[in-house]
């Protein structure tokens, strides 16, 4: 089974000006090289942004574009970008991709490497050139297997072909391009635990100031972007601010496409370029198209295990962060998991928990004890042994592990699918004390 089979990719999927990410897709699923990747318009957009614009003008577009980063947290990548200092006497810098996809229910950059490999580099290429930095690795999660040697062979083609390396198109800019596979640590995916992995250390957050802008990989100017988000940056460069803006549905405040999709008991689990706007509803009926006969919608979480549960109600909220923010969870990855009847509640954040408790990197308290302690609880509970008082204690070590109180956001994302569901389905809690 090729990956583009989770889910099925329509004839509209293919049209340039409205798919930009997926259009290039083949429909046997197998890696688009660099021949047929040129014969769709590939690396046009790099040859704009090296011969034609300057680096300035690049960081002002994807600035005006409204792009924010596709991993989770959503931040706004021109802003991101304008970090970088300015100063062209600082001539080490880097670009990392954060490519530690570990998201549990999230395989939508896994996607994109494994069948489009050069629509990131040339996302890279224009920004690197952007960023004025001249090297940039791929930190991969190491159990991506394929992505890593279609990676490396794509890397190859492009340096054969002068799109990487020195000199590139005649222009003098030099950009190197190198993938490193990770050990296996969710914690990656915080970019300044990824900057400590890449240079040997251990995979722990930095306190933040300084941002990777000032101080990130060998204490040099270091700017970090999702996957997702470099596959964009082609297109923006190539169409344009009011052309990429016109994708998203009217009312929504994230512009562009995304990648979205669910899995779970649906009939067609899968990943879809859809565009931003598009209510939650549309996205599992007409697309994953509702559950399995003999299943019932339970609840559901719209972006990752981190994100929130929502209820089938909560399917007329609109799939951007505004919109999933006033049903009172967050957008995460954009890959809902459906959740069925047949499923009991505490057994299914037991499992997560334990997940989160192992992946904690140690380094802050809260996140350390409090998450072995929401498993403890949570296995007692699911045995029918808890005791009095240990569901007030689990919201307790919620609020404890929120936003603000940790090192960094792997707690809060931890506590949140759990603070949600003792607040829908609290009965399920009760059941379990002795």
């Amino acid at each position: 089974m090729t990956l583009a089979s989770f889910g099925p990719i329509n004839s509209s999927a293919r049209q340039e000006q409205t798919h930009p990410l997926t259009w290039r897709l083949r429909a046997d699923g197998e890696p688009v090289w660099l021949d047929e990747y040129r014969q769709k318009n590939g690396y046009a957009a790099a040859r704009k942004a090296l011969l034609e614009m300057a680096q300035a003008d690049i960081v002002q577009q994807v600035k005006d574009s409204g792009l924010k980063g596709r991993g989770g947290a959503g931040f706004p990548t021109g802003v991101k970008w304008g970090l970088m200092p300015a100063d062209d006497s600082i001539t080490t810098r880097y670009l990392l991709c954060n490519a530690d996809e570990m998201e549990p229910n999230t395989w939508k950059d896994r996607m994109l490497m494994e069948q489009l490999p050069h629509q990131l580099i040339e996302g890279m290429l224009i920004s690197a050139r952007a960023l004025k930095t001249y090297r940039g690795y791929i930190f991969l999660r190491g159990e991506y297997v394929d992505a890593a040697r279609n990676l490396n062979r794509a890397i190859d083609e492009a340096k054969a072909a002068g799109l990487l390396g020195k000199n590139i198109l005649g222009t003098g800019f030099d950009f190197e391009l190198f993938v490193h596979t990770g050990a296996g640590r969710y914690i990656c995916g915080e970019e300044t635990a990824l900057i400590n992995s890449l240079e040997g250390r251990r995979a722990n957050p930095r306190a933040k100031p300084p941002f990777p802008a000032a101080a990130g990989v060998w204490g040099k100017p270091t700017c970090v972007n999702n996957v997702e988000t470099l596959n964009n940056v082609p297109a923006i460069v190539l169409n344009g601010v009011d052309w990429y803006k016109s994708l998203a549905r009217p009312g929504s405040e994230d512009m562009g496409t995304k990648l979205m999709g669910f899995s779970g008991k649906v009939k067609t689990p899968g990943i879809w370029e859809v565009p931003f706007g598009i209510s939650a509803r549309e996205l599992f009926e007409d697309f994953a198209g509702g559950m399995r006969d003999g299943y019932t919608l339970k609840c559901w979480q719209p972006g990752g295990a981190g994100t929130g549960f929502l209820l089938p109600e909560h399917l007329e909220a609109s799939m951007y962060a505004g919109g999933i923010g006033k049903v009172g969870t967050r957008m995460g990855t954009g890959l809902a998991l459906a959740v069925d009847t047949s499923i009991n509640m505490v057994s299914l954040l037991r499992n997560m928990e334990e997940f989160f408790a192992r992946e904690s990197c140690g380094w802050c308290t809260p996140c350390r004890d409090g998450l072995p302690w929401n498993v403890k609880i949570l296995r007692a509970l699911e045995k029918g042994q808890g005791e009095p008082g240990d569901i007030e204690l689990l919201e307790h070590l919620v609020r404890s592990c929120g936003p603000g109180k940790t090192f960094c956001a792997h707690a809060p994302g931890a506590v949140e699918p759990l603070g949600s569901a003792i607040k829908y389905f609290r009965a399920e809690f009760e059941a379990g004390l002795a």
